[in-house]
């Protein structure tokens, strides 16, 4: 299916309205969007799964600001996209994203750096209220590590690497490298990878925690779909509640989380959605969600 004749859903000022991604595109920029270093579809048998690649394939996919400012729109425009419920992230075969673009980075200073307040878009991925899918092929280093952890679930293909190298090259981690793979691995695992630059395998990173699955590299981009199409057969409000809360555990203690979930809980018997769900189990049918 086309991507620009994928219906989206925008606020715009209170107003919910629907407009086609190209009308969308236009309003917002003035043309349609041409991304030089992203690939976008919609996939999966409902096609309610947007597939987002990577594709800078001569650089690795480093990531460089063009390359993630294209990748904030597009998931940007995923996330409000009444017809998607989840986001799959990919790469290529032999990089998801092998760091940040060095180049770009190599004559900035610190006044550079404060002044624009580099890397402060980056964690947009982080930010969506759809559950976003890396599916990690081939080196996830630096910059590349930190974008999947910006994900909400990571598989990875068998003949995946992860790390974070910035030690190597006289500076550490700018983009949630020393932050999120901390509360994921732990300190000393982390402390490990910070200071020393090693990789880990994709066995290494399911057996800390850090991905969730390990599949044959060719079989990576089709199950994390797979992920994306069952999550996307549930309410796409109530997931988004039990994604915040998964969150919030993460960053509050366990008694202010605890009192989180049982807000958002008790939050979901104010939906359409809730009531049906109960209403199908009881009556041994299919649930017909209406995200309300």
């Amino acid at each position: 299916m086309p991507f620009l004749n994928v219906p989206v859903q925008i606020l715009h000022f209170g107003i919910r309205t629907t407009k086609k991604f190209e009308e969308v595109a236009r309003g917002i920029s003035g043309q349609v969007p041409n991304y030089e270093m992203i690939k976008v579809e919609i996939t999966g048998e409902k096609k309610n799964v947007g597939l987002v690649t990577l594709n800078r394939p001569k650089a690795l996919n480093a990531l460089c600001d063009k390359l993630m400012t294209e990748l904030n729109d597009a998931v940007s425009r995923l996330d409000v996209n009444e017809s998607i419920g989840a986001i799959v992230l990919t790469g290529g075969e032999k990089a998801f994203a092998a760091g940040a673009d060095i180049k770009e980075m190599q004559n900035k200073t610190y006044s550079d750096n404060v002044k624009s307040n580099f890397l402060s878009h980056w964690d947009s991925v982080s930010r969506r209220m759809k559950p976003v899918i890396a599916a990690v092929n081939g080196y996830a280093l630096g910059g590349g590590c930190e974008l999947a952890m910006m994900c909400d679930i990571i598989y990875a293909g068998d003949k995946a690497k992860f790390g974070q190298p910035e030690i190597c090259i006289g500076t550490i981690p700018g983009a949630g490298g020393t932050q999120r793979l901390t509360r994921v691995v732990g300190k000393s695992k982390a402390m490990e990878m910070v200071l020393t630059g090693n990789q880990i395998t994709a066995e290494e990173a399911e057996k800390s925690g850090l991905v969730s699955k390990v599949v044959p590299a060719d079989k990576l981009v089709a199950e994390a779909v797979k992920l994306g199409e069952k999550i996307a057969s549930h309410s796409q409000l109530i997931v988004a509640m039990a994604k915040e809360s998964v969150h919030t555990a993460y960053e509050t203690t366990l008694k202010e989380g605890l009192h989180f979930e049982k807000r958002m809980f008790h939050g979901t018997f104010a939906t359409s959605d809730r009531k049906e769900g109960m209403t199908a189990f009881v009556e041994k049918r299919p649930p017909k969600f209406t995200n309300q």
